[in-house]
């Protein structure tokens, strides 16, 4: 099951939820950053912030401490604390960058936040009390061209960053002003400021779209526009596995489980993958599975051969309508596309354009219950991954996550598309003969 909303039609470029899933921070490729409340069912818009002076291009919500820290094209960065007035203020961030901003994360333990640029550098930025501001320390080498994404190790200090120069890297964020000193993990034993702990290529040639560490942080994720997935694994000597079919790029990625992927593509439809403890990276399934439309159905109602009355003179023609149940499609064409035809151009995926986004919507990414992916279409919907547990496809790769039955979804669509393509049939040759 799903749950779709949508705002407007200006594309949802970002998107956040309160920790209590009761409030909603997004932009449309725009300067301003909407915040909705829940009103029962549907969102309605309480603020509209507008610091930023060109387009916001990152969004997060810290869940325990309720600030919103946003980054734009201005070169800028702002921190949102909601007043007793019920007015979000901006505080001050001293970013010091001289591209834009691109993404923008809060670390698990909500004391400072990375903002990723067109610099070629990273920010990390923390409150410094006395001057009543959020500075930033700089991450610069060996990062060669423009931050795209970033995700926090559960540790608060190891940073991986995906940048356009094909390169999925991990750094260390340690800050000795906020952060007690951190202790040996899979990816390193010392981690001082600003150590290039890992650096990875899948050897294509595509920006990197999106990271993502698993539960645990040993497993590190990501995507690229050469349409490829790789994982690696710190615990196994980081070797990297690559999927690279012709599927259309992911823009974004998440673990829902430790041995879990969801990805959000330009095929507007998330998709499942699964990594095994063997170090094995399955595709098994797309989420939003496509439902044929009714919209083209045409049935056909032939009338039988007439019967004249014993004793006649003549023989009268009766002549039998044809009875088209969705004739009213025809009139809907001829009005909005000026044609008849009974071709639909809607995609049949709940999304009808570009996802730019996945996000964790209830649970963690050890035990995902659901999740949220925003789209170019100006919609916003949230997956329950609970109720497709009941598709379990019982393979041997399926770790019992989620994953429909692809064989017997398969083989319905199939079977859906023939009896559509026979109906069409009939009634293109029941027109012919008469």
């Amino acid at each position: 099951m799903s749950e779709k909303h949508n705002f407007g039609m200006d594309p949802v470029t970002c998107h956040a939820f309160s920790g209590d899933r009761k409030g909603l921070v997004l932009s449309q490729k725009s300067p301003e950053v909407k915040i909705y409340k829940q009103a029962g069912t549907k969102w309605q818009l309480a603020d509209t912030l507008t610091e930023h002076g060109q387009r916001v291009t990152g969004i997060d919500w810290a869940p325990n401490s309720n600030r919103i820290v946003t980054c734009g094209a201005d070169r800028n960065a702002y921190v949102w604390s909601l007043e007793s007035n019920g007015k979000w203020k901006p505080m001050l961030v001293i970013l010091r960058i001289n591209r834009a901003a691109t993404c923008v994360k809060w670390s698990p333990q909500e004391n400072k936040f990375a903002v990723g640029s067109g610099a070629r550098l990273i920010s990390v930025s923390y409150y410094e009390e006395d001057n009543n501001w959020w500075v930033s320390k700089h991450i610069k080498k060996p990062i060669r061209s423009t931050v795209t994404c970033l995700d926090w190790h559960a540790n608060n200090v190891l940073i991986a960053a995906g940048s356009s120069d094909f390169k999925a890297r991990v750094f260390s964020g340690y800050i000795k002003e906020v952060d007690k000193k951190p202790g040996p993990c899979s990816w390193g034993t010392k981690m001082p400021w600003g150590t290039n702990l890992a650096e990875f290529s899948n050897g294509g040639g595509g920006w990197v779209h999106s990271v993502s560490f698993s539960p645990s942080g040993d497993r590190l994720a990501w995507v690229g526009h050469d349409s490829s997935i790789s994982v690696v694994d710190s615990n196994k000597g980081s070797e990297l596995v690559c999927i690279k079919e012709n599927f259309l790029p992911f823009m974004s990625i998440t673990w829902v489980t430790e041995n879990s992927i969801v990805c959000a593509e330009y095929d507007c439809n998330p998709m499942l993958f699964t990594y095994t403890d063997s170090g094995k990276l399955n595709a098994v399934s797309k989420l939003d599975i496509p439902q044929e439309k009714e919209s083209g159905q045409i049935s056909v109602e032939v009338p039988e051969p007439c019967e004249t009355e014993a004793g006649s003179d003549q023989e009268e023609e009766d002549e039998t309508p044809v009875s088209i149940i969705n004739a009213m499609n025809r009139f809907k064409n001829l009005e909005k596309k000026a044609t008849t035809d009974d071709f639909s151009s809607d995609l049949k995926t709940q999304h009808q354009n570009t996802i730019t986004q996945v996000s964790i919507f209830a649970g963690t990414k050890s035990d995902c219950t659901k999740i949220s992916t925003s789209g170019v279409d100006g919609n916003i919907i949230i997956w329950d991954l609970k109720s497709l547990e009941a598709w379990d496809c019982g393979t041997e790769d399926c770790l019992g996550c989620c994953c429909p039955s692809v064989h017997s979804r398969q083989k319905h669509l199939s079977s859906r598309r023939s009896q559509l393509h026979i109906a069409s049939l009939t009634f293109s040759t029941y027109y012919y003969i008469n």
